[in-house]
């Protein structure tokens, strides 16, 4: 792990990511890339081109002073921090950027649910989410360290799924952590026993890993919905960081049954990470 983009917006949730960024850095000797959108939405396409460009070059100056005043803290000191401005607000192209400077990862900051307001429906997170190829880490409070030390990494064991599940045991390979992989036995039509369960488990490992070794990192639940099963595993095993797959697809698609990656990050305190099929 060795470049980690965290976009920026100077909210107090953006410093969140960037907390976590730093404290991974330090520990892998990484490079943070500090990413601003820049909105020029005031500008008309009315006005003159010469008049435009001026004000382009106005909210630029501005924009690089608040950067260089938001990453002036102590926790960056001695880490390499790169500043990158872009002129557009349009955050399907953080993936392009991270993609272009090799990035490992992308880290975002959200707030979450609050009342009715959901975390992803809407929101630049769920953007990133939706478009990146890479694996996005969710940041929704402030952590102390990033020690991620018990990782939950729920899937639903579909071939589909396989080329993702590789990329994000990959993807955390560095963290050197207990990775306890789970399945959520539904009830009714999707009720599996365990030895369809194992079964189905290890033709999985199978297929994506060439050898069944991780079986013994295998759990099942049973829960009436796959996020109440994700939740309260994680809560058992004293998780710090839950992952999920996703389509990534428009709407509220994705591989497992509803809506399940932005229900765990409305509902959980925990670090999400996601990875798109």
């Amino acid at each position: 792990m060795k470049k980690i983009i965290v976009p920026i917006d100077f909210s107090a949730h953006s410093e969140f990511a960037l907390k976590t960024a730093a404290s991974l850095a330090k520990k892998y000797n990484a490079t943070i890339y500090a990413l601003h959108m820049l909105d020029i939405q005031e500008i008309s396409l009315s006005e003159s081109e010469v008049y435009q460009q001026e004000k382009a070059i106005y909210f630029l100056k501005i924009a690089e002073k608040k950067i260089k005043k938001f990453l002036e803290k102590d926790y960056l000191k001695e880490l390499n921090v790169i500043p990158i401005i872009k002129h557009f607000k349009v955050f399907s192209e953080v993936t392009k950027i991270a993609e272009e400077v090799k990035a490992d990862f992308i880290i975002m900051g959200s707030h979450g649910a609050t009342g009715l307001k959901e975390f992803f429906i809407g929101s630049n997170t769920e953007k990133v989410v939706r478009h990146s190829n890479l694996p996005v880490l969710v940041i929704k409070n402030e952590m102390v360290n990033a020690d991620f030390s018990d990782i939950v990494l729920a899937t639903d064991f579909s071939d589909e799924s396989i080329p993702a599940f590789k990329r994000l045991l990959k993807s955390l390979d560095f963290l050197n952590a207990q990775k306890h992989i789970l399945y959520v036995n539904l009830p009714k039509e999707n009720f599996k026993t365990t030895s369809e369960m194992e079964k189905m488990a290890n033709n999985f490992l199978m297929k994506a890993e060439g050898n069944s070794d991780r079986m013994i990192n295998v759990n099942y639940i049973c829960e009436h919905t796959i996020e109440k099963g994700i939740l309260s595993f994680a809560n058992i095993v004293g998780a710090d960081l839950i992952s999920v797959i996703t389509h990534g697809r428009k709407g509220l698609s994705h591989i497992f049954a509803g809506s399940i990656a932005e229900d765990i990050a409305n509902h959980s305190t925990l670090p999400i990470m996601t990875i798109k099929i």
